[in-house]
């Protein structure tokens, strides 16, 4: 949903809504990892947050767009076309590989996070880290047959498989971002998927 009184075609969504007051894309260039989040702000709250503080502390790059209070426009991830972004063209150019942070709300699955992406073996990775530091009460799926189909991020066309090494697009349940309203919201899960990220983005 738009604020906006009509949808712009497929192809021209991104220039849209990056031209929509208030909408802010942000391109740091630093190493060659790098973390993303296409929908964060007021879309997928919090995606944004944890991508920033994660490629700060690891000193990877960052490519993220935020929404304004008020907006909440999904562009596909898929309608990411570099061609309509400077900013994305330049972070693609720039990373070997990244991982895309997303929010997702579905029933049965709050205590879950799904691992999807191109490339496998660093969603394995990836998986492993948050095994690690998430602790009990939460469960890590990567596995793509166990990750419902719209979630997957595989499509060749999702902005974090084009870079060389392509990447992990990392989906979580509201508990673990700030800013959803979740009652289970904990500081400490946040800092546990930041910390997964950041293990990864290191190498470690």
């Amino acid at each position: 949903m738009t604020a906006d009184p009509y949808e712009p075609a497929a192809g021209t969504q991104l220039a849209h809504l990056l031209a929509h007051p208030g909408v802010e894309e942000e391109c740091v260039l630093r190493g060659r990892f790098g973390l993303m989040a296409i929908h964060g702000g007021n879309l997928e709250r919090g995606t944004d947050v944890i991508a920033a503080l994660a490629a700060e502390r690891a000193g990877a790059s960052l490519y993220t767009v935020r929404q304004p209070p008020g907006l909440v426009w999904h562009v596909p991830s898929t309608a990411f076309d570099p061609v309509a972004s400077p900013h994305l063209a330049a972070f693609l150019a720039h990373v070997d590989s990244a991982v895309s942070v997303h929010g997702f709300r579905r029933g049965g699955l709050s205590t879950t996070l799904l691992v999807g992406g191109g490339n496998r073996h660093l969603a394995g990775r990836l998986a492993t880290g948050l095994r690690s530091t998430m602790g009990g009460g939460f469960t890590v799926l990567d596995e793509l047959e166990a990750i419902p189909s719209p979630l997957r991020g595989v499509h060749l066309r999702n902005p974090v498989n084009l870079p060389p090494g392509g990447g992990a697009q990392l989906e979580l349940p509201p508990r673990v971002r700030r800013g959803t309203g979740a009652p289970t919201f904990r500081e400490e899960h946040e800092a546990a998927v930041v910390e997964a990220l950041v293990r990864v983005a290191l190498g470690t």
